[in-house]
């Protein structure tokens, strides 16, 4: 199961009704952060995410609203003697902006901080990887992919039964080693399995204008989180920013199963521009989300559900 907070869904201030970009990713009881803006730890506290289950940050792009969060979270770990190391990803020149983060103010934290520049990078870390990826937003910045590793298909009674194999100890061992000797014959894992279960697949573009290297990466997500900033081109001018209708387009090309459209801008209200954004996305075909401030999406089995943390609690 792979759940995905949106802990800020607005792009360029916070308001009222919605906090600058975060979102989580909580994976088999780690929390992974994409941006980080002011007000973050904030919101994480709303949410009941732990601060100190974050062991990953990955920085999309050194524009305020992406990163101003992180120095509060560094120092919340710190006041609650946080121990195991922290280590931030970035585009070109994160080292040198978390350096001075780092030394800004009377404070240093007690732990370490490793910082990690990336370009075009495939990390693996266990059960998922993270890719890295460019995108087009007038400074260095990066869109990233998370990939949950394939896993393999649900044991076949009828071939169990054909191989004389029960549930127990044996099948344990056919699934770490891969084969097995079973009664003078040579059983591998697929020889009773059916076919792989594709890993989830969650692309985040972070800011960026209409990018060819997105539909590339994000080619049959489960979900892409696409900004869009502005519902058409005369609000965008020349800003380095998507409109609903190309994050929508760029969906569809890639066929992705879920579009959220993220970053939205602070003159639009939400109800004003979920109604624009419906219009549109409906107009494409596109299966689509308009995300607020901490909704949670839950990927399981093949599915996915939404739900909002402050309706469940009234």
């Amino acid at each position: 199961m792979l759940e995905v907070f949106f802990l800020g869904t607005g792009g360029i201030m916070p308001t009222r009704e919605r906090n600058v970009p975060a979102i989580a990713l909580r994976y088999k009881g780690e929390i992974i952060l994409f941006d980080a803006g002011e007000g973050t730890i904030r919101q994480m506290n709303t949410a009941k995410l732990s601060p100190m289950k974050v062991d990953k940050i990955f920085v999309t792009h050194f524009h305020g609203d992406h990163y101003l969060g992180i120095p509060a979270l560094i120092q919340t770990m710190n006041l609650w003697d946080r121990e195991k190391p922290l280590h931030i990803y970035g585009p070109k020149y994160t080292f040198e902006f978390v350096q001075n983060l780092l030394n800004s103010g009377f404070f240093r934290p007690g732990f370490e901080v490793h910082v990690h520049e990336l370009g075009e990078t495939r990390l693996k870390f266990g059960d998922y990887e993270i890719w890295s990826f460019k995108v087009e937003h007038g400074v260095p910045a990066l869109g990233y992919v998370f990939k949950e590793k394939d896993k393999r298909g649900k044991f076949l009674k009828e071939k169990l039964e054909e191989y004389g194999l029960q549930e127990g100890p044996i099948l344990g061992k056919l699934e770490r080693e891969g084969k097995i000797e079973w009664n003078g014959q040579i059983i591998r894992l697929e020889d009773v399995t059916g076919p792989r279960r594709k890993g989830i697949k969650i692309v985040y573009t972070g800011d960026t204008e209409p990018c060819d290297r997105v539909r590339l990466f994000a080619e049959k997500a489960d979900m892409l989180i696409h900004e869009a900033t502005y519902l058409n081109s005369d609000d965008r001018g020349e800003s380095y920013h998507s409109t609903v209708e190309e994050a929508c387009d760029t969906a569809r090309r890639a066929k992705v199963k879920l579009l959220a459209l993220f970053h939205r801008a602070f003159r639009y209200s939400y109800d004003e521009y979920a109604r624009e954004a419906s219009r549109i996305c409906e107009s494409l075909g596109m299966n689509f989300l308009i995300p607020r401030d901490f909704d949670v999406i839950t990927f399981k089995s093949g599915s996915w559900e939404l739900r909002n943390i402050m309706e469940e609690r009234g």
